[in-house]
C-alpha cells in the first residue's frame, strides 16, 4: 500500500506486549503507507526500557515515557526518579502517557493518587520544555483545573484521543493544548463530533492510531488487522482486551468473512490512521490530502523541540 500523503502518528503503543514481537512488521507496513513518525508512549515503569530500545532501533520512533493512570497503584517508591532518569538520558523523549481517568477502569484507582502522579509528570514536562501526551476519561473539568494551575505550556500538551466537549476546546487551546484524534472519535455522535472538531483551531489538530487500541469502526474493507502475540506477557495488557484476528488488510483476509463485521476484540494497526484521516476530513468538509498536510505540519512543529529527532523542516 503506497500513499501520496505523509502522516505523523502522534500517539501509539508499539511496545504493547500484545504486538511487541510484530512491531518490526507493523512499522514497515505503516511506513510503506505514508506514516513517517510514531510517538510511542510508555505506560509504566515496566515498559519504559522497551520504548527506549525501540527508539534506539528506529529513527522514525519518538520515545515517550510516562505513568498512565491505570498503573498508578502499581508504581514503585522510586518511579519518579526513574522517570526523570529516562527523560534526562533521552533528550528526544517526551512525557506520556499520563493523565486522569474516572471511567469504568479508572474508578478502581484512587483519584487523589491519580491527580498527584499526573501533576508531578505535567510539571516535569513543563520543566523539560517538552510536550506531554495526556489521557483523560470523564475528568475534563479536573484536567482543565490542573492545567490552569500548572500551565501554560509553551512546549504543548497533547490531549490524546480527545472526546471532550466543543465548549472546552478554547480553554484548553489557550493553555497550549493540541487535540489528537483516533478511531475512538467514531464512538461519538456524528453531530457532536463535527461541532467539537470545528471548534479546534486548525493549527492544533493532530491524528493518531493509538494502536493496538482504538480500531476505527468505518472503512472496514480497508482496515489493517493485527494478530495478538499469544506468547506476550499479560502484565501490561488492558483488562478489557484479549484476542485478535490476523495480520494484514481486511479485504485480503478470507478468514474474516463478512466485511461488515469485525472479529471480536480485534487489535488496531498503526496504518489504520488513514481511516481516521478520512473520517476527520469528512466531518470537516476538507480534502484528506489537505488535512494530512495540516496535521503532519502541526506534529512536526510540536515534536521538533530541542534535542528531538524531528527536524522542523521535515
Amino acid at each position: 500500500m503506497c500513499s501520496t500523503v505523509k502522516l505523523f502518528d502522534s500517539h501509539c503503543h508499539l511496545q504493547d506486549p500484545r504486538i511487541l514481537n510484530m512491531a518490526p512488521q507493523l512499522i514497515d507496513t505503516a511506513l510503506s503507507s505514508g506514516i513517517k513518525h510514531f510517538a510511542v508512549n510508555g505506560v509504566s515503569e515496566n515498559d519504559w526500557h522497551l520504548v527506549k530500545q525501540m527508539s534506539d532501533n528506529y529513527q522514525c520512533v519518538v520515545p515517550c515515557f510516562g505513568l498512565h493512570p491505570w498503573y498508578v497503584a502499581e508504581r514503585t517508591p522510586f518511579w519518579f526518579n526513574a522517570l526523570k532518569d529516562f527523560c534526562h538520558s533521552t533528550p528526544a523523549a517526551t512525557v506520556g502517557e499520563i493523565g486522569l481517568d474516572k471511567g469504568s477502569h479508572g474508578r478502581e484507582i484512587d483519584f487523589v493518587n491519580q491527580v498527584e502522579v499526573f501533576q508531578q509528570q505535567l510539571e516535569l514536562a513543563k520543566e523539560l520544555k517538552r510536550p506531554a501526551s495526556v489521557h483523560c476519561v470523564r475528568a475534563f473539568g479536573d484536567l482543565l483545573q490542573i492545567m490552569q494551575h500548572v500551565g501554560p505550556f509553551p512546549a504543548g500538551v497533547i490531549l490524546h484521543s480527545y472526546l471532550g466537549s466543543a465548549e472546552m476546546v478554547p480553554e484548553f487551546a489557550k493553555l497550549g493544548a493540541y487535540f489528537s484524534f483516533s478511531g475512538h472519535l467514531m464512538s461519538m455522535k456524528e453531530q457532536k463530533a463535527k461541532k467539537m472538531l470545528r471548534a479546534v483551531p486548525v493549527e492544533r489538530i493532530l491524528l493518531e492510531s493509538d494502536a493496538p487500541d482504538a480500531l476505527p469502526k468505518s472503512d472496514l474493507d480497508s482496515l489493517f488487522l493485527v494478530e495478538k502475540d499469544s506468547s506476550a506477557s499479560e502484565e501490561l495488557q488492558p483488562k478489557d482486551v484479549n484476542s485478535a484476528s490476523s495480520l494484514g488488510n481486511l479485504s485480503d483476509n478470507p478468514a474474516v468473512g463478512s466485511k461488515s463485521v469485525l472479529p471480536q476484540e480485534t487489535l488496531n494497526h498503526p496504518a489504520n490512521i488513514h481511516s481516521v484521516l478520512r473520517y476527520v476530513a469528512s466531518l470537516l468538509d476538507m480534502r484528506k490530502e489537505e488535512l494530512a498536510e495540516i496535521s503532519f505540519r502541526n506534529a512536526i512543529c510540536l515534536f521538533s523541540f530541542e534535542g528531538s529527532k524531528i527536524s522542523a523542516e521535515a
